[in-house]
C-alpha cells in the first residue's frame, strides 16, 4: 500500500523559508511525476512544484519560480520543497502526491497518490 507523509510545515513571517518533505513508502518510483500542490481555504488546489524523477527536470507554478526548488532523493524515496521568500499568499495546506505519469505534472488529474498534507502559515 502506498503511502506519502508530509513533515516541514510550519508558521513564519513573511520573507522567511521551510523545508517540506514527502517520505514516499510502498511505491517504487522511476520514471513518473511527483508533486507539491497547495489548497488555501475556498480556493482550488493548484500544483505548486513537480518533479520528473526519471531525468530530474522540474516544473513550477508561476506564482513560487525562482523562490521554491523542489528535489529528490532516490536512495531516501523523498521529494523535497524548499520554500525562500515566503509571502502570505503562501499560505495553505500543502500536499505531495505522486502519479504513474510522465507528463502533465502540475495537473493534479495526473496523480494517483496522495498525502495528508502539511500546514504552511505566512504572516505579514
Amino acid at each position: 500500500q502506498v503511502h506519502l507523509v508530509e513533515s516541514g510545515g510550519g508558521s513564519v513571517q513573511a520573507g522567511g523559508s521551510l523545508r517540506l518533505s514527502c517520505a514516499a513508502s510502498g511505491y517504487t518510483y522511476s520514471s513518473n511525476c511527483m508533486g507539491w500542490f497547495r489548497q488555501a481555504p475556498g480556493k482550488e488546489r493548484e500544483g505548486v512544484a513537480a518533479i520528473y524523477t526519471a531525468g530530474g527536470s522540474t516544473y513550477y507554478a508561476d506564482s513560487v519560480e525562482g523562490r521554491f526548488t523542489i528535489s529528490q532523493d532516490n536512495a531516501k524515496n523523498t521529494v523535497y520543497l524548499q520554500m525562500n521568500g515566503l509571502k502570505p499568499e503562501d499560505t495553505a495546506m500543502y500536499y505531495c502526491a505522486a502519479s504513474y505519469w510522465a507528463t502533465g505534472c502540475l495537473r493534479s488529474s495526473q496523480y494517483t497518490y496522495w498525502g495528508r498534507g502539511t500546514q504552511v502559515t505566512v504572516s505579514s
